[in-house]
């Protein structure tokens, strides 16, 4: 199956890609290519258990959670597309590339005519929905592109190839980027026209040709799984949500 095939025809998260209101459309990419590696697991990371559904399927929830009207669009690997889809009945789910680009770009081309596109790592399954909505409702402001950031705790500090402290770097300006990133479409389409060079998120790509981007408050919620501690973490956060239950829902 070639990279942007579709293997389901899941419905939007409201019911439809157009509002009642005629206020602009939104969709959700959510890449869930993810191996596993370092989880030490020998399933893809999106398919592993926590606490009873796979963490696609709480990925998936937590954007309806979120209540912003959104189509959600998953893409897996394109072997997997058939098992996501049998997960995630109201997404649409695509296969995509070798890289999270061209799999995002798949996702970007099977979202119609929505106006706003939301990118949402699979991994981050826990993102509570004032997250979702505060960087929808910053790029329907006028923002072509968004981030939710949390400011830094550690001391920071730069170090050489032997090991040697360089010097302290001030956390005062920098913040720890998660998802979900948002972007007017014609913006993502401009940011993925050229991947080339290195560049961790989306956001990285719009910086890079010029485009500003506007960070919004993130939450602890929101963090990404990808060790063994993560996972227990998150399995222990969902058993026992007793110290933030609303934004576990």
């Amino acid at each position: 199956m070639a990279p942007g095939s579709t293997s389901s025809g899941g419905a939007s998260a409201s019911g439809g890609r157009t509002t009642a209101s005629g206020s602009p459309t939104t969709s959700v990419i959510i890449p869930a290519a993810g191996s596993g590696t370092r989880l030490g697991l020998d399933q893809p990371k999106a398919f592993v258990d926590l606490g009873g559904s796979t963490i696609l399927e709480r990925c998936v929830d937590g954007v309806l959670a979120a209540d912003i009207d959104a189509e959600v669009v998953v893409v897996v690997p394109a072997d997997l597309v058939d098992r996501a889809a049998a997960l995630v009945p109201s997404a649409v789910v695509v296969a995509g590339g070798a890289h999270r680009s061209e799999s995002v770009r798949a996702g970007i081309a099977v979202c119609g005519n929505a106006d706003v596109v939301l990118v949402h790592d699979a991994a981050r399954p826990l993102t509570p929905p004032r997250v979702f909505r505060a960087v929808l409702d910053a790029v329907l402001a006028g923002h072509l592109a968004v981030v939710p950031g949390l400011p830094v705790a550690d001391t920071l500090k730069r170090v050489d190839g032997a090991g040697r402290v360089l010097d302290t770097v001030d956390r005062e300006p920098l913040r720890a980027i998660q998802t979900p990133q948002g972007f007017s479409r014609d913006a993502l389409i401009a940011a993925h026209a050229d991947d080339s060079g290195l560049a961790t998120d989306d956001a990285g790509l719009a910086e890079r040709i010029g485009i500003d981007v506007h960070v919004v408050a993130g939450d602890p919620l929101a963090f990404k799984i990808t060790t063994p501690w993560d996972l227990r973490i998150a399995r222990d956060l969902v058993l026992e949500p007793t110290t933030t239950p609303g934004a576990l829902r």
